[in-house]
């Protein structure tokens, strides 16, 4: 009986400490008090399930990419940030695998819309308590921020909880919400979906998940869902479905309004909606992309990435790097911050890339300033614009940016059109003939794109003197200009292709000159003793130039030139005496010209990284080789014979190509082998009859060709670091050495056409074809060989 009494005391006292007080609860009403358990039951068994998307097309392979990253089997807590442009799928994605996952954790918590929650009165406290109460089943009053740091801390610290922070776009929503992973228990994950991928740097997120865009096949089944309510397109629209996909371009949100916009409408309304859209971007879509455009804090930064918009998609991003530092916008912050908040890439050709709908979103903006007066919008693009503005000189003040291209027309302009465009910065103007003589013309002008410029010259009313780039390609000119100009700001200077261009202008005149490119300019005899002066030129671009005979000497005084191309110089037989004074050289370019030989200073640039004199023919290859390598003083101890101290100065070459170069065995000195850091050498379409030791010294080279070379019998070693072989048409070639010795070794023999092989070594490579498979080795041959 006792016993008996201690247990109903126990849970007597379990129920006044656990359980629910009708009285204080529901002031003693039985049925709001039945009620509130419904809600609590409800809300902890039947947890709400989140709206992803009615059709969501794509969804299942990106939440697998997010899972991985996520990790979910290890003990650790783990921060992922999902980043993207706006209407790219962020949000979807985030909620996807909040659903998916959810159930592997003691809470969770979706915070949606944080920056426009974040706004409001007490924003991050709210969302705050929003958290803590998603995750503890009950309701917390929280002060303000930092108490509610210290409450998400003590509280969560020991839970494995599931937490989406959506759209965030400041450091300081992170930090008040999920500022470490220490606030959360072992297990725990944390998703923020952001435009900014820099902020997920500074939270120091564990990963980072960029949301492609849709492809094709899934663009055009979204687009269909909402345009016809089928996964496909009605037949008789189909051309017109794949247009507004293409336009488009694989942005989910875009494809939702875009569909939903034209379902049940006619095709001639198709039609003119597609035309309008070339025109006048779809204001729901601009709205949501202007988002990321508006929160840019730097008026710097919004002009950079105007003027990429209007002007510069698909140009280096290093050639527009220059004109906007000219223009005083500081480019490397700036570039970067757009790409950061995904309104800008950078291609693996550091080309810059838009989507197009942020380059429509863009220009908008500019239309928008000015809908009925383009000539008072700050930049001009679409050439029917700008004709209007030039040809009835409506141009103003507010101009700073304006192209026309116009290759094909026979476009007459008179110079008054920019008369008032005083704060014009950016000008293309390519195939425009321009007349007249205002004075004053460009004062403001950082970058001048003119190519078919019919001028002779440029005319004196043409004041340059905060010029960053002039590219005249293909123009007339037969010299730069005919006045002293002194251009203090020029970098690049452009003239590739202009036929008449006679001689190069007095480089005095261009002291910042970075990049010089005159390929292709026929007529060029001579270039400028004065370009010695130009202490910051970096690349010098001569290719093609036929009929240039010399180089000045002091061209050797260009301590900063890294590139040399003179390929095509067909009546350049020599360079000057001193190159071995061009220090920071890494690019020797010469083929196809008529050099007999190199200087002996050559074998001094230690910085030089490829040399390249395929179809060099101008004299026996003993004597311009031997001048090449053994000119330098050779000099030999008795413990270094094999090292001639010459070719230790070519410690950086990595790519030597002297192909059909009329070249024999004597040519090539045993000191090749000192090349330690060449990776690949041609030597094809020469005279070789043997390869000596050497060769097989090249501990790096990894490409070895050996094309065309007829008399070729036998080579002695080749390099166990060997990766791609050619011998093709080596047609008295009896034998090499077995370069795949090495098990696992991946050898690419192509020896198409090399008729003399010795039947033992035909037999060998039968051996190894058996064993291709374990062996990684790909052999091409003629049919005659195989066994």
């Amino acid at each position: 009986m006792e016993r008996l009494q201690k247990w109903r005391a126990a849970l007597t006292e379990a129920a006044n400490i656990a359980g629910w007080d009708l009285q204080n609860l529901a002031n003693g009403y039985e049925s709001k008090f039945i009620e509130k358990i419904v809600e609590e039951v409800l809300h902890n068994v039947n947890p709400v399930h989140l709206h992803v998307a009615v059709h969501p097309v794509g969804i299942d392979s990106r939440v697998e990419k997010m899972k991985a990253l996520l990790d979910l089997g290890t003990n650790d807590v783990r921060i992922v940030g999902i980043y993207g442009m706006g209407g790219i799928g962020k949000t979807t994605i985030a909620k996807a695998v909040y659903n998916k996952i959810r159930h592997g954790f003691e809470g969770s918590s979706c915070l949606l819309n944080i920056k426009e929650v974040s706004e409001q009165h007490n924003g991050l406290v709210n969302l705050q308590e929003q958290l803590l109460s998603d995750i503890l089943k009950r309701k917390l009053k929280i002060g303000n921020v930092d108490r509610g740091i210290n409450l998400i801390k003590e509280r969560l610290c020991c839970k494995r909880v599931l937490v989406v922070l959506d759209d965030v776009d400041h450091f300081k929503q992170l930090n008040s919400l999920a500022g470490d992973s220490k606030w959360f228990g072992p297990g725990s994950r944390v998703i923020a979906t952001t435009r900014d991928a820099h902020l997920l740097s500074e939270l120091g997120v564990d990963g980072k998940y960029k949301v492609e865009d849709l492809d094709h096949e899934e663009s055009l089944q979204l687009f269909s869902w909402h345009a016809f309510r089928m996964s496909h397109p009605n037949v008789d629209f189909r051309e017109l479905s794949i247009g507004v996909v293409n336009y488009v371009k694989g942005l989910p949100l875009a494809l939702e309004v875009m569909g939903s916009y034209l379902l049940g409408r006619s095709i001639i309304e198709w039609k003119n909606a597609l035309e309008k859209l070339q025109r006048i971007p779809h204001r729901q879509i601009q709205e949501i992309l202007r988002i990321s455009f508006d929160s840019l804090d730097d008026e710097t930064v919004k002009d950079i990435f105007l003027d990429i918009a209007c002007f510069f998609i698909g140009r280096d991003r290093d050639y527009v790097h220059k004109i906007l530092d000219g223009c005083g916008f500081f480019p490397a912050i700036g570039i970067s911050i757009l790409i950061q908040r995904s309104l800008l890439t950078v291609n693996e050709n550091n080309d810059l890339r838009m989507h197009d709908l942020v380059r429509d979103m863009g220009r908008e903006i500019v239309r928008e300033k000015s809908p009925s007066d383009p000539g008072k919008r700050n930049r001009l693009w679409f050439h029917e614009d700008v004709l209007n503005v030039l040809s009835k000189h409506l141009g103003s003040e507010a101009v700073e940016g304006l192209i026309l291209n116009l290759h094909l027309e026979d476009v007459h302009l008179k110079t008054e059109a920019f008369a008032k465009m005083r704060n014009l910065r950016l000008l293309q103007v390519d195939g425009v003939h321009l007349t007249g003589s205002n004075k004053d013309l460009f004062k403001e002008l950082r970058w001048l794109h003119w190519h078919n410029c019919r001028l002779k010259f440029l005319p004196p009313s043409f004041h340059l003197e905060n010029l960053v780039i002039l590219d005249m390609q293909y123009s007339s000119v037969k010299e730069v200009w005919k006045e002293i100009k002194i251009l203090n700001k020029l970098k690049v200077l452009d003239l590739s292709h202009s036929r008449y261009l006679t001689k190069s202008p007095n480089f005095f005149e261009v002291p910042q000159l970075e990049i010089l490119i005159l390929q292709d300019c026929s007529s060029l005899v001579g270039v400028h003793e004065s370009i010695g002066s130009l202490e910051k030129l970096v690349l010098l671009n001569l290719e093609g130039c036929k009929n240039l005979k010399n180089l000045p000497e002091s061209i050797s005084s260009l301590k900063s030139l890294e590139i040399l191309n003179l390929c095509g110089c067909l009546k350049l037989d020599e360079l000057p005496d001193q190159m071995g004074k061009m220090m920071a050289l890494k690019e020797l370019l010469a083929d196809r010209t008529a050099i007999k030989q190199l200087p002996s200073t050559c074998g001094l640039l230690k910085n030089l990284e490829t040399i390249s004199l395929s179809g060099c023919r101008g004299q026996s290859s003993k004597s311009w080789w031997s001048r090449f390598l053994a000119g330098i003083s050779l000099r030999r101890s008795n413990t270094m014979s094999l090292l001639p101290a010459s070719v230790s100065g070519l410690c950086s070459l990595r790519k030597l190509d002297v192909s059909d170069c009329n070249l024999s065995e004597d040519g090539i000195p045993i000191d090749l082998g000192c090349l330690s850091s060449l990776e690949e050498l041609d030597l094809s379409k020469n005279n070789f009859r043997s390869l000596s030791h050497c060769i097989g010294r090249l501990s790096k080279l990894s490409v070895f060709r050996l094309n065309e070379c007829t008399s070729l019998h036998s080579i002695s070693e080749l390099p166990s670091s060997l990766y791609e072989f050619y011998a093709n048409g080596c047609t008295s070639l009896q034998s090499l050495p077995h370069v795949w010795n090495l098990e696992g070794s991946a050898v690419q023999l192509h020896m198409e056409r090399c008729d003399n092989l010795a039947y033992d070594f035909r037999n060998s490579l039968s051996q190894v074809l058996s064993l291709s498979l374990s062996l990684s080795v790909s052999v091409s041959l003629s049919l005659s060989f195989m066994m």
